[in-house]
C-alpha cells in the first residue's frame, strides 16, 4: 500500500487547513484510515483515526472538537479537516492505513496501522 499526503502549509493562529491522503496499491478488503503527527524531538502522537463504514472515529483529546476526519473508499481517500489551529498544532503529518477483517474497527494507537505514508507539513503561526 502506497500513501500519498498533501494538503499541509502555513497558516495563522485560528485557520483552516484540510488534509488528504490517498492509498493506492493493494487497496482491496477492509482497512481502516488514521492521522499521526510528530515535530522535531517529540514523540509521534496519533491524532485521529476513523473505520471502513466512516461511522466511527477516534481523536486524541488534543484534537477533538476541532479536527474531523472522513473518508471516501470509492476514491481510497481519508481527510482530515483541522480549525482552529493552534501554534501547538504544528508537526508533520502522517496518514496510516490499518487492514482489517472488520468494517466496524477503529485504531486508537499508533502501533495498529501497518502502512505509513510520507508527512504533509503543517505550520501554524501565532
Amino acid at each position: 500500500v502506497q500513501l500519498q499526503a498533501s494538503g499541509g502549509g502555513s497558516v495563522q493562529a485560528g485557520g483552516s487547513l484540510r488534509l488528504s491522503c490517498l492509498a493506492s496499491g493493494r487497496t482491496y478488503g477492509y482497512y481502516a484510515m488514521g492521522w499521526s503527527r510528530q515535530t522535531p524531538g517529540e514523540e509521534r502522537e496519533f491524532v485521529a483515526a476513523i473505520n471502513w463504514r466512516g461511522d466511527r472515529r477516534y481523536y486524541a483529546d488534543s484534537v477533538k472538537g476541532r479536527f474531523t476526519i472522513s473518508r471516501d473508499n470509492a476514491g481510497n481517500t481519508v481527510y482530515l479537516e483541522m480549525n482552529s489551529l493552534k501554534p501547538e498544532d504544528t508537526a508533520v503529518y502522517y496518514c496510516a492505513v490499518s487492514p482489517t477483517d472488520s468494517r466496524w474497527y477503529v485504531p486508537t494507537s499508533l502501533g495498529e496501522s501497518d502502512y505509513w505514508g510520507q508527512g504533509t507539513q503543517v505550520t501554524v503561526s501565532s
